[in-house]
């Protein structure tokens, strides 16, 4: 049984899709033809009368130029005490898996806490990601491999790991069954959000196995990353 479930959003898109739209300039009947979509329909999603699917939200992603990871972008009130109950998790559906936020969106300090679930062969894609600050994971369950700078680690339950989060790094679920683990980001630069490349990476590939990525990723920076994104 399928512990999440991949099609959750808890977040009203609607409004955020119209915002992206507009600050582009972009028409309705432009974005259409560029997402493949019809006008009724995003009609119908930028007045919240329906949910998009997750495919639809990254054919709208790519049509904007921007990650998925925009639609869901929110500026809460920020708190130094922050308690987040289970059914409140903010939850974004990534390839194979669930991004669930654990309250940092909403806390005043420099640490993003989240759970990822990620279905078996779910993995960030080839090319890795870098950001600043610190990086700590956590295995729960499942069998979760993470590759930082050519070091491979593979993670059981109850097993972590930390490592400082400038060097490039991704993950990848290579057991049978659904892994979670919770990752903790913390002392990033003021403004950065690193929680996103961990979801907007995960749509660029799947695996570890193709080493002339390996060698083309070790040769981008950071800049060359984002754009990717």
């Amino acid at each position: 049984m399928e512990m999440f479930d991949k099609d959750v959003l808890t977040v009203d898109v609607g409004g955020r899709l119209r915002q992206l739209r507009m600050e582009r300039n972009r028409s309705m009947r432009s974005l259409a033809r560029a997402s493949g979509l019809s006008t009724n329909a995003l009609s119908m999603i930028e007045r919240g009368r329906t949910s998009p699917s997750v495919s639809t939200l990254y054919k709208l992603a790519e049509a904007l130029e921007v990650p998925i990871t925009a639609f869901f972008r929110l500026e809460p009130p920020k708190q130094d005490i922050v308690f987040r109950a289970m059914a409140e998790r903010k939850r974004v559906p990534i390839p194979k898996g669930q991004w669930m936020g654990l309250g940092g969106e909403s806390f005043t300090g420099r640490m993003e806490p989240f759970l990822l679930s990620l279905e078996p062969g779910a993995s960030s894609g080839p090319y890795g990601m870098l950001h600043s600050g610190s990086e700590f994971v956590l295995c729960l369950s499942g069998q979760v491999e993470y590759e930082v700078e050519g070091q491979r680690f593979v993670l059981k339950p109850g097993d972590s790991l930390i490592f400082a989060a400038q060097r490039r790094h991704r993950w990848k679920n290579i057991g049978n069954d659904t892994a979670q683990a919770v990752i903790v980001l913390a002392n990033f630069e003021q403004g950065e959000r690193p929680s996103e490349f961990h979801v907007s990476s995960s749509k660029k590939g799947e695996g570890f196995s193709d080493e002339d990525l390996i060698d083309q990723a070790e040769g981008m920076d950071l800049a060359d990353e984002i754009d990717e994104l």
